[in-house]
Order: structure tokens, then sequence, then C-alpha cells
């Protein structure tokens, strides 16, 4: 089936944006492309900005139900983990698919046409195994059908509470497998995935997989991409360092673990030669900027990693917000309050790591060094409406600019992912309220 749309505008990578773009799209992918021309009859027409849909590259959709209960108390990371393993172990198949399925929805509202959910939610309660080993991971790949959106099930391997401790904590026990044989045992029954879902590797950190089972993850690899949460808190480095004499990151270049296929999460507490090893290596690094500062964990180097050739990817994590906008914006605000200077990050490259990043990161595209929409690129487009006061004064000029310094998922009007729209005119087409739904899925794992 073949469709064609006339926007107004399209972001097709850069600094600006071109008028009168028609879009041919066929069997879910972009075909043609043409610039500056007029309507023809049977194009839809899309008023204000169509770009690629945004990429959220790390998620943990059960986070969701924290917000606005931790970010008024204080602590640091470890004491807000207390929190989160409350929500984690309320969590059954069906209220962790009810859940997943409305956060999911609030992503399409924003813009949002793919995620890498970094799933370490595994097992009952107890630990046990359910009758189908990958029963809570499905739940997960049910809710991105839901709600109309890709998903990469990034499956985590949790083995350890930390380099010295063998055995996970009490609370950790539905995350983690026996070893890490049964681990990859049980990502193999996934397959490659499905319809709109892949699979991924995760495993966890080098805190909670140890070095030589980190060596296993890479003979077992099989062309999947590999996430892993890397030097995001000190602690993390210290504890490292104590136990192998290196930080994370080389430990990973010593096994095997940093690439085009790999992606470092966080990133934030880095020396010198870490930024060197991800960078020509070519390692994405996703970066989580809200999750980041309301955790207190730190601002990461972003400009040093990209000069060095490591590649930039975003993700909104412990959903904090679920705001792509915001976490592009983040990147380049937070390192203005340490360099003191500002145009560390051109927007059209903050705007390709929230889009074509993301989708590189999660295995979907290649990375070309392209971005924006294009021929032979998935049918996952989003129009930006510009008749809000945010963008009132909007130009062409310096389109990506006002997008990712202006813009907010308030913003999004319309989304189509593989060439069906699942959100028209600001409402999600297969969820009829995503807010009462996403409200009451919230309830069933807090007390409200």
């Amino acid at each position: 089936m073949t469709s064609t749309y006339h926007a107004d505008f399209a972001w097709r990578g850069g600094e600006s944006v071109v008028a009168n773009v028609r879009i041919e799209v066929a069997n879910g992918v972009i075909v043609s492309v043409t610039d500056g021309v007029a309507q023809q009859p049977g194009d839809e027409h899309i008023a204000g900005v169509v770009m690629p849909g945004l990429v959220n590259a790390h998620s943990h959709a059960f986070h969701r139900a924290l917000r606005g209960r931790t970010h008024g108390v204080g602590g640091d990371f470890w004491s807000w983990r207390e929190s989160m393993y409350d929500i984690a172990n309320a969590l059954t198949p069906e209220n962790y698919a009810e859940l997943s399925a409305m956060v999911y929805a609030e992503m399409a509202l924003a813009g949002i046409t793919g995620v890498g959910e970094f799933h370490y939610v595994h097992h009952d309660r107890d630990g046990a195994s359910y009758s189908d080993p990958n029963e809570m991971g499905l739940a997960v790949v049910q809710a991105a059908h839901q709600a109309g959106i890709r998903l990469a099930l990034l499956d985590v391997a949790y083995l350890h509470a930390g380099l010295d401790q063998p055995e996970p904590l009490p609370e950790q026990r539905r995350f983690a497998d026996k070893n890490i044989e049964s681990w990859l045992d049980r990502v193999d029954r996934l397959g490659e995935g499905g319809k709109g879902w892949t699979v991924g590797l995760a495993p966890h950190s080098v805190r909670a997989v140890h070095p030589a089972e980190l060596d296993e993850v890479v003979g077992a690899r099989y062309g999947r991409v590999v996430h892993l949460h890397v030097s995001e808190q000190p602690g993390e480095n210290l504890s490292c360092l104590a136990a192998t004499g290196k930080t994370p990151t080389a430990v990973l270049a010593e096994v095997g673990l940093l690439g085009l296929f790999a992606t470092a999460v966080h990133a934030t507490h880095l020396t010198r030669d870490d930024i060197e090893l991800l960078g020509t290596s070519k390692t994405t690094v996703c970066m989580c900027p809200t999750t980041e500062r309301d955790l207190a964990d730190g601002i990461g180097p972003a400009s040093a990693l990209v000069r060095a050739g490591a590649l930039l990817a975003l993700g909104s994590d412990s959903h904090a917000a679920i705001d792509l906008f915001e976490e592009a914006r983040a990147v380049e605000y937070n390192e203005r309050l340490i360099a003191a200077r500002r145009g560390l990050h051109r927007p059209g490259d903050l705007l390709a790591a929230a889009t074509s990043g993301g989708g590189h990161s999660l295995g979907w595209v290649d990375h070309d060094g392209r971005s924006g929409i294009l021929p032979g690129m998935p049918a996952d487009f989003i129009a930006i409406s510009l008749d809000s006061v945010r963008l009132a004064s909007f130009s062409p000029d310096c389109g990506a600019a006002h997008i990712v310094y202006a813009a907010a998922p308030a913003d999004v009007r319309d989304v189509w992912v593989g060439g069906s729209r699942i959100v028209e005119n600001f409402r999600h087409t297969k969820i009829e309220d995503v807010t009462g739904g996403l409200r009451n899925a919230i309830a069933k794992v807090v007390s409200i």
C-alpha cells in the first residue's frame, strides 16, 4: 500500500528545515522524498514540521510509578533505589503489561515511536521462574504492541549485588537468573523478536555481571546489540577499581564489549582514558539527563565523548519526565554549567541523537551519519504543530534549534509508526484515555 504526504516543512538533517516536502510511503517504509514541490492530488497535507520519530534508547517502564513520589525527598541514587525495589516487587505480569502499555502510550503522545526497554524484572516475587520464563518480558512486548510503538526488549542479566557480593540481595531475587548460562538460555528462547519488536542483550553493569561472565556474553552475542549501565555513580567506579584494578569502561574494552554494537548507558563519571576507549571504538553513549539530574548522579562529558568519536543516543530512563526534547536540550544546557560557554553541541546533532542515534543504538538502523526524513528509513515520523506559543517565532533557517530548545511533547500533533498513524490531532488512536489508564495502572502498584 502506498501513501503520499505533503508537509509544510520537514527536518532533513542539519540546522534548517526544508519547505514543501512530499513524502511517499510504501509497506511501512519511506520510498521517496522530494523537496520544494507543490502538493499533488491525493497527498495528505501535514501542517507544521515533519521529522523522524523520537527514539527512547533507555527505559525502565515501571519506574514511571515513582514520578512525584521520590523527587521531593533527600538522599541519592542508592536511597532512591529502595523505593524502586518496592515498586518492582509489586509487579505481576498483568499489572506490568497494563502499566507499560500506558507508559508507552504516554511516549507516543510525546513523539516517541520506538523504545529500548532495559527489562530486568524477570521472575516471581520469590525468585522462581514463571511457567514461561519470559512471561514478564512478553508482557512488555504486549504493552508496546497495544501502544503501537516499536520495542527493543533489552533483556537484563543481573547476577550479583556487587563485585564483592556474589549473591543478589533478597530484594533483587526477581531480577536474577541462576548464572550467565541460564540467562543466555532464557534470552535465546525469545529468538530474534517478532513484528514490531527485537531482542538485545543487557548485562546490567560490571557490578552485577562480573568480568569473566561478560567475556561469555561476547561469544553469545550472535549479532545482537549490547547495552550496559556504565559509571553511573562514583561508587561504582571505586568498587570496580578495588576489585579489578580497572574502570568499568576498561573492563568492557578488555573483554571486547565496546564497539558499534554496544551502548554504554549514562557514562557519567569517566576518565580521559575511558573517553578515548569509548570514542575510538565508536561505542554509543546513551545519556538520560532528566534522570541523571533527578538522582544527583552528575553531568556526563558528552562533548568530549563526541569529539573522541563516540555516538550519542538519549533515553528517559526512570521517566522523571517523558520528553526527549528536554533530554536533548539538557545535554547542551548541563554542560554549559560546567564549561561556562555555549554551543557545545549543534542543535541538528542533538536532534540526530534523539532520532537516528537511538535507532542505531537499538540495532534498527545502520550508522551512516545520516539523519532526518530519508528514503529507505522506516515510516516512523511525527508532525510538530507550530501553533503553540512555544513555537510562535519559528524560523525555517534555524528550525532544528527551535525544535530542540522550544518544542515540548504538547506540540506533537500526529505520530506514524510503520506508516500507521497512532496519534492523530493530539489523541492516541489505539488507547482512548491514556491519562485515566495511566492513573489506574499506577494505582495498582503503589498506594495512592
